[in-house]
């Protein structure tokens, strides 16, 4: 039997580590803006794009926000029980749910949209404007050229 000697590996040094650690700051700051509101980010994702995209199907939603449709759909759930989003059957194919906000839904849109903005800000402000540019274009540069590692491959919109 032979054995390999274990090495020491730091964790700081691992992108992995460190995106997922950025994720979890994130995530916290951003429910720190939200409060009250009990809104996650991935709900604001869907309520965002369905408001920039009325009339997408469950399906085209999951892709183009990154999730698989099962994920989608427990979401879409919730805040279809919350009142804040319908799903309506699509005049050419019935088995097809369009979605769409409710007026309730606007408005939980509307009050997000500037906290979740603060969040983003706060989440970036420890880096020059320069650096903030340059940090969004790096990662959109590894989302872009890993996009074919994703689980979850997005078709994307001009959101």
């Amino acid at each position: 039997m032979r054995t390999t000697a274990l090495k020491k590996v730091s964790l700081e040094s691992q992108p992995g580590y460190a995106i997922r650690r950025l994720h979890q700051v994130a995530v916290a700051i951003f429910s720190h803006e939200i409060g009250e509101l009990g809104i996650t980010p991935v709900q604001y994702a869907i309520l965002q794009m369905v408001h920039n995209h009325p009339g997408f199907d469950q399906r085209t939603l999951a892709r183009n926000i990154a999730l698989d449709t099962s994920t989608t759909a427990g979401v879409v759930d919730r805040l279809e029980a919350r009142g804040v989003l319908t799903r309506n059957a699509s005049p050419s194919d019935r088995r097809v749910r369009l979605l769409s906000l409710t007026p309730a839904g606007e408005q939980l849109l509307v009050d997000t949209i500037p906290r979740m903005e603060n969040a983003q800000q706060r989440i970036l402000a420890p880096l020059s404007p320069a650096q903030q540019a340059e940090f969004m274009h790096l990662l959109h540069l590894l989302l872009d050229k890993n996009h074919d590692q994703s689980q979850r491959p997005v078709d994307t919109v001009n959101a």
